[in-house]
């Protein structure tokens, strides 16, 4: 139990470090009361898989504008043809007539899920994990000043230092298991073994969940703001009202496996050709949007959507997968590199256990005691 409430309140921290909702998400503030009062938690419904958005439905969406910008979660009031309409439950006006701008189906991460109308609220989740959250920002501020490494805070910073402390816990763990190896004796007959399936299968979820992080991490949205003038201009995102503009799309690739990216339109007026694009390792390749200026003059946003897959499978065969949708690649793919790990320790071990530790080693105290027990002895 106490796992899985770890679990969950890191989910909830992770996706405000990501701006993607991790399948829960929270409010911070009284704007869908009485719906959801502050540090309420919500069940996230990733936007590629919540089907079609609606008048009445709760979204997530990266705002412009409100508190800063930032996720938001309020309710669309309106649809319109340049984009979706919302409004907090609590706020007398719309965000739009705040200076928000209309939100589209690019800026939306995520709808909250209903039953029978009704947002399926999970009081004070929300609070918890901004506890921890603001807990682990002071923590992270004090180690990068204390240490004068900037590098030590934000996403970056917080993979570092779980990294240290997995690396301090080890030494130190080997240092007080030191001194009790050469006189340790070992009954091999009473060693217990652990499944080899259970060590293969952590190896093939770290490398399902790096593979995962690579393809997804550096896709997402790309946003043009566009100007439709009266007139032309030599700013390539002012252009004259039905004409269009050409951009070139640069797709690098910092890792050393090749991937396929597929760049497509997400708004009226965009057209990006070739869509899919090779780019082998540290390397970059580049597509072509074509951006269309409407009729009426004003400010538009405009976008177009990457998504990228390691190239571990033939072109043609993730062409289909991502005709049926864009996490199907990322689905076989996953399959296959967990599948060959699995399968490569079964043939290899052939399902014999491991011996990793005895039962005197098995038996001896938590990591903290033997520290304490180390420094007043």
């Amino acid at each position: 139990m106490q796992v899985a409430a770890v679990l969950v309140v890191a989910s909830l921290i992770v996706g405000q470090y990501l701006g993607q909702p991790v399948l829960l998400s929270y409010v911070e503030t009284g704007s869908m009361q009485p719906v959801l009062n502050p540090g309420d938690g919500f069940i996230a419904i990733p936007a590629p898989i919540a089907g079609g958005i609606g008048v009445g439905d709760v979204v997530t969406f990266d705002a412009q504008e409100i508190e800063g910008g930032g996720l938001t979660t309020h309710r669309v009031v309106e649809e319109t043809e340049r984009g979706y309409v919302t409004r907090g439950d609590n706020n007398p006006f719309t965000d739009q007539d705040g200076g928000e701008p209309v939100v589209q189906d690019a800026d939306v991460v995520a709808k909250a899920l209903t039953v029978g109308g009704s947002v399926v609220v999970i009081p004070h989740l929300g609070t918890v994990a901004m506890g921890f959250q603001s807990a682990l920002d002071s923590a992270q501020t004090w180690l990068a000043v204390t240490f004068g490494v900037r590098s030590l805070q934000g996403t970056q910073g917080l993979a570092y230092i779980l990294f240290g402390l997995s690396a301090v816990a080890y030494a130190v763990d080997w240092y007080l298991d030191s001194g009790r190896r050469e006189t340790r004796t070992r009954d091999r007959s009473r060693d217990d073994g652990t499944s080899v399936f259970a060590i293969v299968g952590v190896l093939a979820l770290v490398l399902m969940a790096t593979a995962t992080a690579a393809m997804v991490v550096p896709a997402g949205t790309q946003e043009y703001g566009v100007v439709s003038a009266e007139f032309e201009s030599e700013n390539p995102t002012v252009i004259e009202r039905g004409t269009s503009q050409e951009l070139e799309y640069v797709v690098p690739n910092a890792g050393l496996v090749p991937v396929y990216a597929y760049v497509t339109p997400q708004s009226p007026g965009v057209d990006v050709d070739p869509q899919r694009v090779a780019v082998g390792g540290r390397g970059e390749a580049s597509t072509t949007v074509t951006l269309t200026a409407p009729d009426e003059t004003g400010y538009y946003r405009l976008f177009v959507a990457e998504h990228r897959y390691l190239a571990v499978l033939p072109a043609s065969v993730i062409d289909e997968l991502y005709g049926v949708h864009p996490w199907a690649p990322l689905v076989a793919i996953n399959g296959l590199l967990g599948g060959a790990i699995v399968g490569l320790g079964a043939l290899l071990l052939r399902g014999e256990p491991a011996r990793i530790r005895s039962r005197e080693s098995r038996a001896k105290p938590p990591l903290y005691r033997r520290v304490l027990r180390e420094i007043y002895r």
